[in-house]
């Protein structure tokens, strides 16, 4: 029962930190602009994607536009772009693989099997939090090391977007969720126990119990 507890509470915060990661791949708020200037009034704020950009006006307004060209993009976004699909898809891969050994359901009948085929589950989801954490390590330094570059025109400077910490949060509960179903093991009570038999009891030949029987 709490093997079956545990694979519950690991699927769980895997399916939301998969869920999570495609948010994170489709919100185009990866870099922000930076506000360093002394007059914080502006009339437009500008946010960066891996597959769009946007412009939100004072008003409230907001235009955006796909990227025209994956070959025009720096590294680090065709990277990004890269992983976090990967990582994606490899969350889809979990589940179906992590559903297909649960205890909850028959598609596999032997316990032994089941245990390792969530434990597989769970090392593809460590896998796809991973994956994902590396676009985002590498962007958040990128964004860093411009900000504070002297070299770097002011316009050009910006600060880590809210796709950042979602994408944080995200790996979180990946590497959580998939530790949790690697740890799994099967319930104590599905264990196969070998079990001894006293020998049969014979009697005499006169139709008495030997005396030894009562030793």
């Amino acid at each position: 029962m709490v093997s079956s507890g545990l694979e519950i509470l690991g699927l769980t915060l895997c399916i939301l930190g998969s869920f999570l990661v495609m948010v994170t791949c489709g919100l185009p708020m990866w870099k922000v602009t930076a506000f360093i200037e002394s007059n914080i009034v502006v009339a437009q704020t500008l946010w960066e994607g891996l597959w769009m950009s946007c412009v939100v006006q004072s008003t409230g307004q907001m235009q955006c536009k796909i990227h025209d060209s994956l070959l025009a993009l720096s590294n680090d976004v065709q990277t990004a772009r890269a992983l976090t699909v990967i990582s994606a898809l490899m969350g889809v891969l979990g589940l179906m693989v992590t559903i297909a050994g649960a205890q909850c359901t028959n598609c596999i009948k032997t316990e032994t099997v089941k245990t390792r085929v969530v434990n597989a589950g769970g090392v593809i989801y460590i896998i796809s939090g991973m994956f994902v954490l590396v676009p985002l390590c590498w962007t958040a330094h990128r964004i860093i090391s411009d900000f504070y570059n002297p070299t770097v025109p002011i316009g050009q400077k910006r600060e880590i977007g809210a796709s950042l910490y979602i994408g944080w949060a995200a790996t979180a509960l990946l590497l959580l969720g998939g530790a949790i179903l690697c740890c799994s093991c099967p319930s104590s009570g599905s264990a196969s126990y070998s079990v001894k038999y006293a020998p049969t009891k014979r009697g005499t030949s006169n139709g008495d119990y030997d005396k030894r029987n009562y030793v």
